[in-house]
């Protein structure tokens, strides 16, 4: 199978790239009903893609390098080049990036994004579990991970139809060992096996790492030939700030 490559590019160090995963097979339509694709209009007026989960009717999640001027998210997707009646297409009212981001490093590399209206959640367009704080995802799990993404290195297209991948969770010493951006196992995880590179897939930034139905991650960064492993950011270590976060939002409705 031909790699996959993430439709958005960003300026990073030279060793990383953001949001790539490699390889997969498609998605059963709508069976990650938590799925969110996201559409992105940068300052400049260019355009970008990411991908992202529904965590709340009125919330989802993805990472901070996905931050534009204004987001509209796709719920209820399976094939993104073909609107479909169980499309909800909704404007982001409120960007939330991580206030320690640090775009350089990407650390802390989470954004909530408030809904401008809540989703109507449906067969085709549900919330996913988060985890507790004190979960915790040990090597030799096997998680997987969705997304669209361009069909080879060179496509000017992404796949039309989602994109899924089972993974393997590393022993962080293995991407302490090949980040010279310093990884931190509080906050990140390391993710995929290195001798199973064919097993992987290339999709967008900002989707998540579903572990048992719990998202327990979000797709950060990796090396630019698209080996694995590659770092995630841990879900778990940001439950405070995402429960303090929407929390004000609990009891209203949309702006």
């Amino acid at each position: 199978m031909k790699p996959l490559l993430v439709l958005v590019t960003f300026l990073l160090a030279s060793e990383v790239d953001a949001g790539k995963i490699i390889g997969g097979h498609e998605a059963k339509p709508h069976s990650r009903p938590f799925m969110a694709y996201l559409r992105i209009q940068n300052p400049d007026g260019t355009w970008k893609s990411c991908g992202g989960f529904l965590v709340r009717e009125d919330f989802v999640l993805t990472a901070a390098h996905c931050k534009g001027s204004s987001i509209t998210v796709i719920l209820g997707a399976h094939n993104i080049k073909k609107q479909e009646m169980t499309w909800q297409m909704i404007p982001v009212g409120k960007i939330i990036p991580h206030p320690d981001y640090n775009p350089k490093t990407l650390r802390n590399d989470i954004m909530l994004l408030r809904l401008k209206w809540k989703a109507n959640l449906n067969t085709y367009v549900s919330p996913i579990r988060l985890p507790k704080r004190t979960t915790m995802v040990r090597p030799g799990m096997v998680c997987s991970v969705a997304g669209w993404g361009r069909l080879s290195v060179n496509s000017l297209h992404g796949a039309d139809k989602l994109q899924e991948v089972e993974l393997e969770i590393q022993k962080d010493e293995l991407c302490i060992s090949l980040y010279t951006n310093p990884y931190d196992s509080t906050t990140q995880i390391c993710v995929g096996n290195p001798r199973m590179r064919k097993s992987s897939f290339k999709g967008d930034s900002g989707g998540p790492l579903v572990c048992n139905n719990v998202a327990q991650g979000i797709v950060s960064f990796g090396k630019k030939d698209g080996r694995p492993p590659r770092v995630y950011t841990r879900i778990a270590s940001f439950m405070p700030w995402i429960e303090k976060t929407m929390r004000p939002f609990s009891l209203q409705g949309p702006d």
